[in-house]
């Protein structure tokens, strides 16, 4: 993500969680003018009572965020809190005291350990640069996500950048649903204008989005402008105003749908619009009334296309509003298919439709006949989850003699019918995989996040142990990339394959079997997983040869595999162990090559005879190109054919297709290409039903058929 001029981000762990980040900090290099836009919640928080008589204004150069802690409902202790971490950052920054705002999020009612902030903060500003991704990730709480974009525009013939980071995932309700976001720009814009641009801004993206019609007493949304792009202050109404609010706009509509997909428990998003309303209010109000609707909701959840909750909803509001709006004379579709028009239900295919809303995303479009308003919310579906993450929320949340909150989450906060059920669920696969052999590519944030880190050998632990036999296959071009920026060096790719020359190759190889492999050994082997690192090298695991890519640019010292030393690997699994290759090969001649960690998997698969192949990634799965990205949940070998030869994939996705064919053709039953990013979608994906991601197969497979 860009970050405007003169902007840095920092984020540190302080210990108001366990074991991850909780601290994160913004600061202008030079003095800002600054915006706000608040919760209603009469029960606001001390950051937002502290900050809101404060701004807009000019000069500010800093925004603090913890979470842990919402430092709410806490009494005028809480205030002086504030006051005494505003200054401890001002001291640490050179800067005054006014200039600094605070936000916090976390469970309500625990006293800040304000102290605790105050001692992280030498770290944090020795760790300013431009780590918006920390920062981002810091100021989650229930968030599965950290959420954070970016937007260029050209004000007065000077580029300019707006970024933000956000959070939220609970407690989301109109006015004003956010939770927490920051928005940094290198713009140059008055105090005033920056404060009704945001206004008008957050009216139409975070004002309506709606997760469980709870507003939070922490809502905050600031805006820092520095001016270091060089354009004529924006002051007044004008093209560059409406330019730069457009962005805006945009960027935190972005944050506002990802909020909403986001949201605690969801299973899917949903995106209501209303038309043909008779007044912009009575718009937002229908299209929130029914995305709020535990009704709808609910229905979404259980992918019911039941628009008679729908319609329901609409006259219950126009009804107790007093709306000219006439339910019988609208017209709603869902997923684009037409449910309910001309006064009557209209025909469809039930189960057609019942299909397509297991998609992540859900559209429900309602078109009335009583005026020429529109408005769209968000929300999402209302799951199993969110009561459980929420009915024992403050009895699973302790509060250390420290100042410290732990969470303490227990298999017994279930209802006993529902343990029952997933003991069945689980043991029926446990006796279905015992003995298999499992090969999973390790890759993506799934090896840069310590909680996803700590999930993934979590998982590898509980599959050995119940049997299964876990082959796991890592790559690290996240790692690699770092290490090269460091040396200053940059990485090229063709196809999502990294050009490997005479000098980058020591630095792979070095990066991929040393600290990766080793890192991820030691995670495994301190759940007691048996695990055993090998570079595609050692006992010559991995023979390969000099890959040659289709356009005919050399791509270094990048191999592809000709053979697997599969009686190595046998006897590390009938030893009991748990390999962990490194994706580097014996070429030819005796020298190193780098393999595509998804080559590596498909092969080792093949050899092994193992019956799932599983790649962590980036995305939910393999995505539909258009017309938004939803996800493919089975795909079969003619179908992905047919989808690389039109072009629907590309880059790394492109080259993961490839490998996944190269097994399937190779014999492997099942490839399950998974969201990396969600914790335990390893788990997920092989003890239940209906799992997680994209499967691909040979041919189409029934519902219900042996995993």
């Amino acid at each position: 993500m860009r970050i405007p001029r003169g902007f840095r981000f920092s984020a540190v762990a302080c210990g108001l969680k366990p074991a991850r980040r909780d601290l994160a900090l913004l600061v202008s290099d030079v003095p800002a003018a600054a915006a706000g836009v608040f919760t209603v919640n009469a029960a606001a928080a001390a950051p937002v009572q502290d900050a809101r008589p404060r701004v807009p204004a000019e000069g500010m150069r800093a925004v603090l965020v913890n979470s842990g802690n919402a430092n709410a409902l806490t009494g005028p202790g809480g205030v002086n809190d504030v006051a005494v971490i505003r200054g401890a950052v001002g001291d640490a920054l050179g800067v005054q005291k006014r200039a600094v705002l605070t936000a916090s999020t976390g469970v309500i009612g625990a006293r800040l350990p304000a102290m605790k902030i105050v001692t992280a903060l030498p770290a944090l500003v020795e760790g300013l640069g431009d780590r918006a991704d920390l920062a981002a990730e810091a100021i989650m709480t229930t968030d599965t996500r950290p959420k954070l974009a970016a937007r260029e525009v050209v004000l007065g013939g000077k580029q300019a950048v707006l970024c933000c980071i956000a959070k939220g995932s609970g407690m989301l309700a109109p006015q004003l649903a956010t939770s927490i976001c920051v928005v940094a720009t290198d713009a140059a814009i008055t105090p005033r204008a920056l404060q009704e641009a945001l206004g008008r801004a957050v009216q139409g993206s975070f004002n309506m989005v709606t997760v469980d019609g709870d507003m939070s007493t922490n809502d905050t949304v600031y805006a820092l402008a520095n001016g270091l792009a060089g354009n004529p202050r924006i002051a007044e109404p004008g093209p560059d105003l409406a330019t730069f609010e457009t962005a805006l706009a945009d960027l935190l509509g972005e944050m506002a749908r990802a909020m909403a997909a986001d949201g605690e428990g969801a299973t899917r998003m949903l995106e209501v619009s209303v038309g043909g309303a008779p007044s912009d209010a009575a718009a937002r109000d229908l299209a929130r009334s029914i995305t709020h609707s535990p009704l709808v909701k609910a229905a979404i959840f259980g992918a019911d296309p039941n628009w008679g909750r729908v319609l329901a909803t609409v006259g219950s509001r126009a009804g107790s509003q007093g709306w000219p709006v006439d339910p019988f004379r609208a017209r709603v579709s869902i997923q684009g298919v037409p449910v309910f028009g001309d006064g009557a239900p209209l025909d469809f295919d039930r189960e057609a439709l019942r299909a397509r809303m297991r998609e992540p995303r859900v559209d429900v479009r309602v078109e009335l006949a009583g005026g020429e308003s529109r408005a769209v919310a968000w929300g999402c579906d209302l799951s199993y989850d969110y009561v459980k993450i929420n009915a024992d929320y403050t009895s699973m949340i302790v509060q250390k003699p420290d100042g410290m909150v732990a969470k303490e989450e227990k298999v017994a906060n279930y209802s006993p019918a529902l343990k029952r059920a997933l003991i069945v669920e689980a043991l029926k696969y446990i006796s279905a995989f015992s003995g298999q052999v499992a090969v999973i590519k390790y890759g993506g944030a799934a090896m840069v996040k310590d909680s996803l880190k700590a999930a993934f050998a979590e998982d590898v632990t509980l599959l050995k142990r119940v049997g299964l036999k876990p082959v796991v296959v890592h790559g690290g071009a996240l790692e690699i990339n770092k290490t090269l920026e460091r040396m200053g060096e940059r990485s090229e790719f063709v196809d999502g394959l990294r050009v490997t020359d005479e000098d980058r190759l020591p630095v792979v190889e070095m990066v991929l079997s040393g600290k990766v492999n080793q890192e991820l050994v030691a995670l495994l082997n301190a759940r007691d997983a048996g695990a055993v690192g090998v570079s595609g090298k050692d006992g010559q695991l991995l023979r390969a040869r000099k890959l040659s890519h289709e356009s005919g640019r050399d791509l270094g010292h990048l191999g592809e595999v000709t053979g697997v030393n599969v009686e190595f690997l046998r006897m590390l699994l009938q030893g009991g162990y748990v390999p962990v290759i490194s994706p580097i090969a014996q070429g030819e001649d005796g020298g190193s090559l780098s393999i595509n960690a998804d080559d590596v998997a498909a092969a080792v698969a093949v050899a092994l005879g193992a019956r799932k192949l599983i790649y962590l990634t980036d995305v939910a799965g393999i995505l539909e190109s258009a017309p938004d990205g939803a996800l493919v949940r089975q795909v079969t070998v003619p179908d992905l054919h047919r989808r690389m030869e039109a072009g629907s994939l590309t880059g790394g996705m492109k080259h993961k297709a490839r490998a996944i064919l190269a097994a399937l053709e190779g014999g492997v039953d099942r490839v399950h290409v998974l969201d990396g990013r969600q914790p335990h979608s390893v788990i997920a994906e092989l003890f239940t039903d209906s799992g997680v991601g994209t499967l691909v197969t040979r041919q189409p497979v029934s519902p219900g058929a042996a995993p």
